[in-house]
């Protein structure tokens, strides 16, 4: 287990590559966890965290206390019980919003537990396409 303070993941394209990875789902968030890759000495790269919470959760008050609440959590367990090398996403539920703060820390603990015994939820059956189709109906 390592101490070093986590950084932040700020680019698009590592949240995506997260998307790929181990995914456990908890009542007041998902976890994603995705090995970042080797550094320039050959050793596991840095341990990063990212947090998303979209707008289908509450209005921006609600969403940026949230952040704050997942940011806190990640601060405090990840250098205890993250996954060396990985990043790891949180995305924001809605039961995740008054959820008791020793609750999602213990539902974290379990999720990144899972997570560094490989044991992730199964892949979500999404159809592709759906999600970016255009209307159906007349144009006007």
């Amino acid at each position: 287990m390592t101490t070093a303070a986590p950084s932040v993941i700020r680019k698009r394209r590592d949240f995506l590559a997260a998307n790929k990875g181990l995914r456990v789902a908890r009542p007041g968030f998902v976890l994603l966890a995705r090995p970042n890759g080797l550094d320039e000495e050959g050793e596991a790269g840095p341990m990063r965290f990212g947090i998303t919470v979209t707008k289908k959760i509450g209005n921006a008050v609600v969403r940026n206390r949230m952040k704050r609440r997942f940011r806190e959590l990640l601060r405090a367990e990840l250098p205890l019980y993250g996954l060396p090398g990985h990043d790891h996403v949180l995305i924001g539920r809605d039961n995740g919003v008054e959820r008791d703060f020793a609750q999602l820390r213990e539902e974290l603990r379990a999720a990144l537990t899972r997570a560094r015994e490989g044991k992730g939820d199964p892949p979500r059956n999404r159809k592709p396409g759906k999600r970016h189709a255009a209307p159906k109906g007349p144009k006007r």
